[in-house]
């Protein structure tokens, strides 16, 4: 089983970084869980996000966020949307299930 968060919206920000107060590098990532096996693969409801400064390649943890920055992530978030969970069945299930519905029909048949 694969479990990755994929890459959905990315939003820059026009506040200043906390690291390096460069008010162009602030960037805000949304990602979703998706889990994927060899039988299907299913978008969960599961969102990450990270805010990460592009200028001065650091991460920023919501400890270092002022006001200002946690007002505009509050924001972003309530205007985000995520894809629709969803699961879709592989080829590999569906000839799987072919296969028994037609082990059983014929066991069915021997039978009567």
């Amino acid at each position: 089983m694969i479990e990755k968060f994929v890459d959905i919206k990315e939003v820059s920000l026009n506040n200043n970084c906390p690291e390096c107060f460069s008010k162009e590098g602030l960037r805000l990532k949304f990602s979703q869980k998706i889990v994927e096996t060899r039988f299907y693969k299913s978008i969960t409801s599961s969102i990450k996000y990270d805010l990460f400064c592009k200028n001065c390649n650091t991460t920023i943890y919501p400890v270092q966020w002022t006001q200002d920055i946690e007002q505009v992530v509050e924001y972003q978030q309530k205007a985000f949307k995520p894809k629709q969970n969803s699961t879709f069945i592989k080829k590999l299930t569906w000839v799987l299930v072919g296969v028994k519905i037609a082990f059983i029909s014929l066991l069915l048949l021997a039978f009567f």
